[in-house]
C-alpha cells in the first residue's frame, strides 16, 4: 500500500509517520511539496523516501500532480502542513482516502489562511480553555471534512502561541500516525 505525504514545511509530522511505519514493509511512502526549499523533502530523502516538488499549474491546472500520483499507485493521501486547498479531481479521485491534520479543534479556527501560529493565536485570543488536534478527511473546502479523530489539551492563562505550539505538536507526533494504521487497516479489511 503506499501512502502520498504533502508537506510544505519543515517536515515533522512526515517523518514521525515515516519512522512509526518503518518496520511494517506493506506500507510504503513518498512525499510531495510545494516548496522546492522545503526541509521535509531533505529529511524524506535521507530516510530513503521518494520525493517531488510541484508548482500550481501542475496542482491545479495540468493534471501533473495527480498523473504522480497514479503512476506511484498511491492508495492514501495525508496532507501534513500542507497550505494549498486539494482541488476537485484530486479529491474525487480518493474518496474518503485523504486525511488532514489541523492544528485546533474543529469547526473552530478552521478556514482559509488558519495554519501553524495563526491557529495558535486565534485560540488564545478567543480564551479558549481547550485545543488539540483535528484529524479529519478532505474535501473541496478547508477544514470542512468529516472529522475522524480529535485530541485536546489544556490552554493555561500563560500560554503563548509558542508554547501551545509545542502542546499541539506532541499531540499530532502521538496520534496521527496511530490514526493513519487504523484508517489503511479499516481501509484493506473492507
Amino acid at each position: 500500500m503506499t501512502i502520498a505525504i504533502f508537506a510544505s514545511g519543515t517536515g515533522s509530522n512526515a517523518v514521525k509517520i515515516i519512522e512509526y511505519f518503518k518496520e511494517k514493509p506493506q506500507y510504503q511512502f513518498i512525499v510531495l511539496s510545494n516548496k522546492k526549499d522545503a526541509p521535509v523533502l531533505e529529511k524524506a530523502q535521507n530516510l530513503g523516501i521518494k520525493t517531488w516538488t510541484f508548482g500550481k499549474q501542475d496542482f491545479y491546472e495540468n493534471n501533473k500532480v495527480l498523473a504522480i500520483l497514479k503512476e506511484q499507485k498511491v492508495d492514501f493521501v495525508v496532507l501534513a502542513g500542507f497550505l494549498w486547498l486539494v482541488p476537485e479531481h484530486i479529491v474525487k479521485y480518493f474518496p474518503n482516502k485523504i486525511i488532514n491534520l489541523h492544528p485546533a479543534l474543529l469547526p473552530k479556527h478552521g478556514g482559509k489562511g488558519m495554519f501553524g501560529h495563526k491557529v495558535h493565536e486565534a485560540v488564545i485570543q478567543a480564551k479558549e480553555k481547550e485545543s488539540g488536534i483535528t484529524i479529519h478527511y478532505v474535501n473541496e473546502r478547508y477544514d470542512e471534512g468529516s472529522i475522524i479523530f480529535q485530541a485536546q489539551c489544556q490552554v493555561n492563562e500563560g500560554d503563548t502561541p509558542e508554547s501551545l505550539a509545542n502542546k499541539i505538536h506532541a499531540l499530532e507526533h502521538e496520534h496521527l500516525p496511530r490514526v493513519l494504521e487504523k484508517l489503511l487497516l479499516e481501509m484493506h479489511n473492507k
